[in-house]
């Protein structure tokens, strides 16, 4: 049955605008983003295929939509507007408070930011003397198996964001959460350099699909 044909106090963007978003299932909210359905699918039972699909929001936001089916680039244009408007959030959040008080909303950051990078990506976190964010950067772009990383360019990018400590990530598109030797003899060598200009690592995150991992919570800096 076509959404139109529901009792007004069953639609979704009804019931978004009476009760609120928190109101809504999942599949009703992303029924309100995508307006329409498909043939013989109404938009809610679109947003369940979805999150089944993708195993839930985060999986969502974080795939390539390109090649699904009802998907169109008006409505791909609407869930990147979403994604952005979400890191941009979780990233002023983190501004105003401490990345290390917070360790949920960094993941949260970095999985919107990079989980669904096709080819690996390293960023630098750059944090205050009280831990709070003050630049997001995405210094080196890999292939799908590696990634070079230069600590020069690591320090030099410190010293100009003038950052007292960094948070470095990089996703694995394999979708595999563990670090490899390559990437723990980098961690060493670039807290070795960045230890000279008095910036501290403070971690190291792999970002693959829905995982993260901490080399902190690892024992691994």
């Amino acid at each position: 049955m076509a959404i139109s044909d529901w009792p007004p106090g069953e639609r979704p963007r009804e019931r978004l605008l009476a009760q609120g978003a928190a109101a809504l299932s999942d599949a009703e909210l992303l029924a309100v983003m995508l307006r329409t359905g498909l043939p013989g699918k109404n938009a809610v039972e679109l947003g369940r295929e979805l999150l089944e699909r993708f195993k839930g929001v985060a999986g969502l936001f974080a795939s390539d939509l390109r090649n699904v089916k009802g998907l169109g680039p008006a409505k791909r244009a609407q869930f990147e507007a979403a994604m952005e408007l979400a890191r941009r959030s979780l990233k002023e959040g983190l501004k105003s408070t401490s990345a290390l008080t917070s360790p949920g909303a960094v993941r949260d950051y970095l999985r919107l930011k990079i989980a669904e990078r096709a080819h690996e990506v390293f960023v630098c976190l750059w944090l205050d003397a009280q831990h709070r964010v003050l630049a997001s950067e995405e210094l080196f772009r890999g292939t799908l198996t590696q990634t070079s990383v230069y600590p020069r360019e690591i320090v030099k990018a410190g010293l100009k964001a003038n950052a007292a400590a960094v948070i470095f990530a990089h996703n694995h598109p394999s979708g595999v959460a563990q670090p490899s030797q390559a990437d723990e003899l980098l961690t060493r060598n670039l807290k070795e350099a960045l230890s000279m200009v008095d910036i501290k690592v403070l971690d190291h995150f792999i970002v693959a699909g829905r995982q993260t991992l901490s080399f902190a919570e690892r024992g691994l800096l």
